[in-house]
């Protein structure tokens, strides 16, 4: 397993094959990460525990704003805008089509590219 610190949290990387990927994530309280979309990745979000904030669509102006907590899940296809916002501190898994590096970033608080 790979853990990653993030500024938000962290990201564990518990499998990663040529076809799937899965991931632990920590979103910490009042932290969130980038508003962001992918050319080619699928994933679906689990929560395990606490509250997580969820923000989905097409534009980024009218993004959907949803409160996930454990045993909620919710699937973004490729195009689909999002970010998660933690409400507490929460975690949860990812699981996705493996592209490591399809992330295009439209913002982020950290000022990463």
């Amino acid at each position: 397993m790979t853990r990653i610190e993030k500024p938000w949290g962290a990201e564990e990387l518990l499998e990663v094959n040529e076809k799937y990927m899965v991931k632990r994530l920590t979103m910490l309280k009042d932290h969130r990460c980038s508003l962001q979309y992918h050319h080619r990745k699928r994933e679906t979000i689990y929560v395990l525990s606490g509250v997580l904030r969820i923000l989905s669509g097409t534009d980024p102006a009218k993004l959907e704003a949803r409160l996930y907590r454990a045993g909620d899940s919710i699937t973004l296809e490729p195009g689909v805008i999002h970010r998660m916002e933690g409400v507490e501190d929460a975690t949860y898994l990812e699981a996705s089509t493996p592209e490591l590096d399809d992330v295009v970033r439209l913002a982020d608080d950290y000022r990463r590219d």
